[in-house]
């Protein structure tokens, strides 16, 4: 889906400022829906790169007048198909924009924070399927387990929180991961209590300790998350790489806490830790890499700081944990 539509109502006196604003850009098409006598819709057809700045111009224009809406649709097809042709009126910086608008990933992502009673049976499931694979050793039930847990989601919108400086955003977030993370201890501690619970079986003992190539999986797995979602991207892959970063871990650490290995169940929490902060760290990375900010000079001075202030946390915590984990191996 590359293309969207954008649907702009405006009040009746604000038509013709808003033709001349579309007459201006490139790489659009646009015509009038409908008029009354109080209100003007105007429908835009655009490739999905474009979607951003078009919002952007027409919120800085009309975002005060009364009626004023603007509402997107992403195309399934069209004919013929989109041709995009470059022009000396955009800016490098736009050409290479390849992302969806601001708006529409931050109401992609806004949902996952909601810790829904779906949200908790998802976590409750994946812990259970995470659990038995681990036990049984059997890689193909843990990618299952890996498939249902729903932990992309938050830790991609604690993310979009610290580039756009966000609160409630990252509020909702910590809150959405939290419980999840306390289901996960909770259910695999009890399952781990109940259950012969052997350390030597390798999906467990591999868990049970922090390498190098376990930094670079987070990372990857984080930028591949927002990936994903700022794309438009099918997400469920992805959430793949980010839950082997965190289910499997966290569960292989309440197993071990429940059967009474609690210097094994240490190095699976550090690794679980690790993996966490790296999941955001290279989510804030790649946010920024892709200009995604904040559209008012004064929310992105805003952003700006909580950005600098989370990374520094992020990496003076991952800082600690890798010299805990190299004094603990």
């Amino acid at each position: 889906m590359t293309e969207r539509v954008i649907k702009i109502i405006l009040p009746k006196a604000s038509k013709d400022l808003a033709f001349e604003q579309l007459k201006a850009m490139d790489n659009i098409h646009y015509w009038l829906e409908e008029a009354s006598a109080m209100n003007t819709v105007i429908s835009v057809l655009t490739v999905y790169r474009k979607t951003e700045a078009i919002m952007d111009t027409f919120e800085r224009k009309f975002g005060k007048e009364k009626g004023f809406k603007l509402i997107v649709f992403p195309v399934e097809a069209s004919i013929p198909r989109p041709v995009e042709k470059e022009t000396e009126k955009e800016k490098p910086s736009e050409r290479e924009k390849a992302r969806i608008s601001r708006e529409e990933l931050f109401n992609d992502i806004v949902g996952s924070t909601d810790t829904s009673m779906v949200y908790i049976i998802f976590v409750i499931l994946s812990t259970i399927v995470a659990a038995i694979g681990l036990l049984r050793d059997n890689v193909a039930v843990i990618i299952g387990a890996m498939v249902i847990a729903p932990f992309l989601g938050p830790n991609v919108a604690l993310a979009l929180s610290a580039t756009l400086g966000d609160n409630t955003l990252r509020n909702n977030a910590l809150k959405a991961m939290i419980a999840g993370f306390l289901i996960v201890i909770a259910l695999s501690v009890s399952m781990g209590y109940f259950f012969e619970v052997d350390p030597s079986i390798p999906e467990i003992a591999s868990r049970t300790q922090a390498g190098l190539s376990d930094i670079l999986l987070a990372l990857a797995s984080g930028a591949a998350g927002v990936l994903a979602f700022t794309t438009g991207a099918p997400a469920v892959v992805i959430g793949v790489m980010v839950a082997v970063a965190l289910l499997p871990p966290l569960t292989a650490f309440g197993l071990l806490i429940g059967s009474e290995e609690y210097t094994l169940a240490t190095g699976a929490f550090l690794l679980f830790l690790t993996n966490i902060i790296c999941i955001n760290i290279a989510g804030v990375a790649t946010f920024l890499l892709q200009g995604v900010s904040p559209r008012t000079w004064w929310e992105a001075k805003k952003a700006k700081k909580a950005t600098r202030k989370t990374m520094a946390i992020w990496f003076i915590t991952l800082g600690f944990l890798v010299v805990v984990i190299l004094l603990w191996s």
